[in-house]
């Protein structure tokens, strides 16, 4: 390990035990340099000697002696800080050991993804950086009826675009074998049977907490029943129940679903199977056989944290940590299907990459960057507190992201004719961005300019403005065109200041301006304004997707030639 290195590290040591009563621990500092040096990933063993000696000598060190230390080498530490928006990293996770923790992201393929699963794909996928080690994407495939390729290829579209990377990606299908192997030996133990009894009678004995017939019924009778399962019995006519209690008071647990008949074609496997495991079921098996060391899922999974273990528990295997995260939902902006679905289809959304949604492909095309969306869903944590948030939070970190790259170019609203007379110039080079070095572009103009309705309300005859990059003009006449003299002296500071357009070469778009989709339980009808707009010619050479600053109005995203979406002011 060089001497860069060992400084970097010590003062790591140093800060971290200063912040923490004098004492910090091998696996904090451990986890802080893979999380800024990743490269050094694959040498854990090499570092971690040196890492223990530094924590070991750092922790000797009194308080006194700790900031001391910091004041004469690292006096940035204590330097006053701004308000911090986002912690750093995750909490630290109990029985972790470097290297050996897995987690998963099981999204089911029963719908687009949304800013709900970019919470789970990015908790998951952060601890198993965290700790060097691995992150699986499993498919949640084994309800037929839900599920189609569509989803299924939009969520790898959707976590593709998130950054996230995987290990391992598999589909719970594939173990369709195991889990019946599964099932009968929870049959032949005793601890699951086959119930014939009707839907309503069982949620009406669940209701009671009182146990059915079926349940009392011998393994023999219980294996011709599940062979019955296999060609005979219909949708609807037997499941299989895990042995529980029904007198528990976590309704979860009396005696739940393991395994349906489904006869709907699987996407991938077609009729293959119809008996299907439940989720439960599901879940438990490949966590479990998967090696997760620790499983993350929303707080709405949290009374089912019983059965995933007692389902284990009764086949003497192996089960993983659990934690647990609130959902991720914005005011006004409902992430569930049964909610946009119907909107959808009653055509007050267009899709479901209409700007206004929460879903990725929404997000992505409103101007989102995957990476603000990190950092946002880091900046929460793993608080199960209800987490509503207002989407302007997550703007003000997308703003970070796409300030430094956002071309700045001119654009007007409910377009008004100006004249100047006077021009020295027949063209005029501008920055395309104040602070970057993005080059300059060149606008040819003659005396015939458009500027905003909202400014020409504001200008009176006989004042002067000012044409951003351009120069003063004084306003001699008011009304449906103005017209007024450029101004050569341009000293006089203090005025009104505009983004204008040529008229021979402004270029009309759509500007689609997204708003709160739900006003508490109700629809928004005036949810997404449009406007007409005129811009420079200069978009038209914008790749589609780019991020504009559009002057005085705000980040908007390139959406195509003659369109573009409002991301945020």
């Amino acid at each position: 390990m060089d001497d860069e290195l060992k400084k970097e590290i010590r003062k790591m040591a140093l800060q971290n035990a200063f912040e923490h009563d004098g004492e910090t621990r091998d696996k904090i500092i451990l986890g802080k340099i893979l999380g800024t040096k990743p490269e050094f990933r694959n040498k854990v063993k090499e570092i971690s000697g040196d890492i223990s000696e530094i924590v070991s000598t750092v922790n000797q060190l009194s308080l006194e002696e700790q900031e001391k230390e910091i004041k004469e080498n690292f006096p940035e530490i204590l330097a006053p800080k701004e308000k911090i928006e986002e912690r750093e990293g995750l909490p630290e996770l109990k029985d972790a050991e470097q290297g050996k923790v897995i987690t998963r992201f099981p999204p089911e393929p029963n719908g687009y993804p949304h800013i709900g699963h970019a919470k789970a794909a990015i908790i998951n996928s952060e601890y198993a950086k965290m700790y060097g080690g691995k992150f699986i994407l499993r498919m949640d495939d084994t309800n037929p009826e839900a599920e189609r390729m569509e989803y299924h290829a939009a969520i790898k579209v959707g976590l593709e675009w998130l950054g996230i990377k995987f290990d391992v990606v598999k589909n719970t299908s594939d173990d369709m074998e195991l889990f019946y192997e599964k099932g009968m030996e929870l049959i032949n133990s005793g601890k699951a049977y086959v119930c014939t009894c009707k839907r309503e009678d069982i949620s009406k004995n669940r209701r009671e907490r009182k146990s059915c017939k079926c349940s009392t019924g011998d393994i023999e009778k219980n294996n011709k029943n599940w062979e019955k399962m296999q060609m005979k019995f219909k949708p609807g006519d037997a499941i299989v129940r895990f042995r529980g209690d029904m007198k528990a008071d976590n309704a979860v647990m009396r005696d739940p679903v393991l395994f349906r008949i489904i006869e709907e074609k699987h996407y991938t496997l077609g009729e293959k199977y119809r008996i299907w495991p439940s989720y439960d079921m599901a879940v438990a098996i490949e966590d479990s056989i998967d090696g997760v060391t620790h499983a993350f899922r929303s707080k709405e999974f949290e009374l089912r944290k019983e059965l995933i273990d007692a389902i284990l528990d009764a086949l003497n295997m192996r089960k993983p940590a659990q934690g647990f995260f609130s959902r991720l939902e914005f005011k006004g902006m409902p992430i569930s299907k049964r909610i946009i679905k119907p909107l959808i289809e009653e055509g007050k959304v267009s899709w479901y990459d209409d700007p206004r949604l929460p879903t990725l492909e929404a997000l992505r095309r409103r101007g989102i960057k995957p990476e603000a969306i990190r950092k946002f869903i880091m900046s929460l944590g793993l608080t199960k507190a209800n987490t509503l948030a207002p989407f302007d939070a997550l703007e003000s970190f997308n703003r970070k992201f796409v300030d430094a790259d956002s071309i700045r170019l001119f654009m007007v609203n409910n377009a008004k004719k100006l004249r100047v007379k006077n021009l020295p110039v027949s063209s005029i080079e501008i920055q395309n961005h104040p602070i970057k070095d993005m080059g300059k572009r060149t606008i040819e103009i003659d005396e015939n300019f458009y500027i905003s309705g909202d400014d020409a309300q504001s200008i009176k005859e006989g004042m002067q403005i000012r044409l951003l990059g351009l120069g003063n003009v004084s306003i001699t006449k008011q009304g449906v065109e103005m017209e007024g003299d450029f101004v050569k002296n341009n000293e006089k500071t203090d005025i009104l200041k505009i983004q204008w357009v040529p008229q021979k070469t402004a270029h009309e778009i759509k500007m689609i301006i997204p708003k709160t989709l739900f006003n508490g339980d109700e629809f928004n009808e005036d949810s997404l304004e449009e406007l007409d707009v005129y811009t420079e010619p200069h978009y038209l050479q914008l790749k589609e997707g780019e991020e504009i600053q559009f002057v005085r109005f705000g980040y908007c995203r390139k959406d195509s030639q003659n369109q573009a979406i409002f991301t945020h002011k």
